[in-house]
Order: C-alpha cells, then sequence, then structure tokens
C-alpha cells in the first residue's frame, strides 16, 4: 500500500484550514488564496499607523511592508488561530490590538473581540473601517482605547482566548508617547510587557488558549534581546504552560535583496515568525500569589495613577510621588 502524501495533505486541509504541523507556509498558494480573501473585504489594518510609525533601529535585517511603512499582520493566520484555539462564538482578548485585522477577522467569523490599544488615531481608524465593513445591524468588534496595563484593571470579563502580537520592543516604533512600550528600552519594556501578559492571563478562563506571535529582534550591538524566550517566561510566570510552538514562515518579499547587505556582518535574514500557544493550568490561584508584577500602576500613597516620566523615573499624577 503506497503512501500518498499530497492526498493526505489535502484531506488534513480541508478538515483543518491548513494542516496542524509545527510549521506553517505563508507562501504556500492555499494561504495565499485565504489572505486574499480577507484582503478583498476591505481590511486596511495599515491605516492610523502610517503617519507616526517610524522603523526601529534594532534589526536592520527587518523591512516592513513596503505600502504603508508598518508591518501588517495576516488576517489568514487569524483566521487559522481562532478556528485551532477558540471555541465556536467565543470571546477574545488583544491586549496589544493595533491595527483593525484580528477584530474584524474575528467577528466575521462570528467571535467576540476585545482589542485593547493606546493610540487614540489607531483606534479612530479601527473603528471606521469596522463601520465600513459590518453591516448596521451586525456586531462589531469592540476596540478600547487606553493602556493595557491600566484597562485591564476595570475588566471583569473572562475570555476564551487571548490573540495578539506586541510591539517587537523598539523594532518598530509606533508614537511619541511615553507609555508606549515601543519607546522604552528594553528593561523598561519588560516590566511592562510582563505586567500587561499577568494581567490578561488573569482575564482568560480555565483550560483556555492564549496564542503571541512575536519574533526576536537585535540590539544596537546586533546581539538577539531573546525576546521569544522572555515571552515563553512571561506567560509561564503567570500560570500559563507553552502548549505548542509553531514557525510561521513569511514570504520571502524583499528577503534576498536584504541579505546582500544584511550577511556582510554575517547576520541571516529573518524570514520567519515564532506563534506560542500558552494553555491556562486549571487553578491558578497559588501559582498567580507567587507571580512578582514589578510595573507599578498606582501610587501606594494616594492610589493615584502611575506616569512614566521622560528621564525614565515615574512619578504619580496626583500627589507628585517619585518612584
Amino acid at each position: 500500500m503506497s503512501d500518498k502524501p499530497e492526498e493526505s495533505v489535502g484531506a488534513l486541509r480541508t478538515r483543518f484550514i491548513e494542516p496542524p504541523f509545527s510549521v506553517l507556509d505563508a507562501r504556500s498558494g492555499s494561504w495565499r488564496a485565504r489572505k486574499d480573501k480577507w484582503l478583498a473585504l476591505g481590511i486596511q489594518s495599515e491605516l492610523g499607523r502610517d503617519a507616526t510609525c517610524q522603523i526601529g533601529v534594532t534589526d536592520l535585517d527587518y523591512m516592513p511592508d513596503m505600502k504603508s511603512g508598518t508591518s501588517i499582520f495576516d488576517p489568514a493566520l487569524c483566521e487559522l488561530m481562532y478556528k485551532w484555539f477558540c471555541s465556536d462564538g467565543g470571546s477574545i482578548l488583544d491586549p496589544f490590538a493595533g491595527g483593525s485585522v484580528r477584530g474584524i477577522v474575528a467577528h466575521k467569523l462570528g467571535y467576540k473581540y476585545t482589542g485593547i490599544e493606546l493610540s487614540t488615531e489607531q483606534v479612530a481608524a479601527n473603528i471606521k473601517q469596522g463601520l465600513g465593513i459590518f453591516k448596521v445591524s451586525e456586531n462589531r468588534p469592540n476596540w478600547i482605547n487606553g493602556d493595557s496595563n491600566q484597562v485591564l484593571d476595570n475588566i471583569g470579563d473572562q475570555f476564551d482566548m487571548i490573540f495578539s502580537c506586541p510591539p517587537y520592543a523598539n523594532l518598530e516604533v509606533y508614537s511619541n508617547d511615553i507609555n508606549d512600550l515601543s519607546n522604552m528600552v528594553y528593561a523598561e519594556f519588560l516590566l511592562a510587557y510582563r505586567s500587561i501578559i499577568n494581567k490578561a492571563v488573569s482575564k482568560l478562563k480555565a483550560g483556555h488558549f492564549a496564542v503571541f506571535v512575536v519574533g526576536d529582534v537585535r540590539d544596537e550591538n546586533g546581539y538577539y534581546l531573546d525576546f521569544v524566550s522572555d515571552t515563553k517566561k512571561a506567560f509561564i510566570d503567570s500560570g500559563a504552560g507553552l502548549y505548542n510552538e509553531i514557525i510561521l514562515l513569511d514570504p520571502i518579499g524583499t528577503a534576498m535583496i536584504r541579505a546582500n547587505n544584511s550577511f556582510g556582518s554575517k547576520k541571516v535574514v529573518k524570514v520567519h515568525q515564532n506563534v506560542l500557544v500558552f494553555k491556562k493550568h486549571g487553578n491558578t490561584t497559588a501559582m498567580n500569589k507567587k507571580v512578582i508584577v514589578d510595573y507599578i500602576n498606582k501610587c501606594t500613597t494616594c492610589g493615584g495613577r502611575i506616569k512614566r516620566m521622560e528621564d525614565g523615573k515615574r512619578m504619580c499624577q496626583d500627589c507628585m510621588q517619585e518612584f
């Protein structure tokens, strides 16, 4: 009896959209067809960022989407992750919402999406797109304007899935806001990042999945920061174990051209991202008590909100105490 791998892959694709392997190929014909279908809806996830987004300086290998100057999230990946890791009609929390794509795909598939985004301009652009794509009678994505470190404190709901793509440190600088993680040095970035992950996981139902799409970035000397490992540790410390790790092969695009410059310093060009899948443990009460969240949100003296200042210090905006 001979193997028929093409038939086997086809059967898996019919059942699971894409074969559930540890490598996903965004260059394949089936993937590109799904992506084109979503983009045909009129999704323009780059709107709201193209006026202020700058290229970060930490990774000269990196080249964003050429049309907008910003990286664009793949709607075909959204579809796949929602179908694989969220129950039908489930609720999805996105603590780093960015552009519109994850919210629009979620609601077109019947999910309930809540995305938190620091940029007022980005949220306005997302809502405008939603109004153009969804009918008046349709349920639309819920985009919240604010800092996830504060917004998550006031969300009482429990979600069926977390799905997000955080800033890759300062690889792309999204705004001049001092509370924008992409503006922070890496040590400061990690403090805020770990706090947001911890709070997001506390809003996830036990036994449910969190999916983060991340990629490593380099420091000013060309060494990798190991952001992928830091993301894993943040989730594990918050009570969600690493359940799957998937490599997403990106389209080659301009990689061949960039390789000529990049490999002059012996740096290979990144053409993949890491899709990290975590599953929240059944009982995290005891574990969460051990998690140290070292990003200060509220003043211990008066309870006011802590703001990060230009010099890197933190100060209560009410009583002016420094931390």
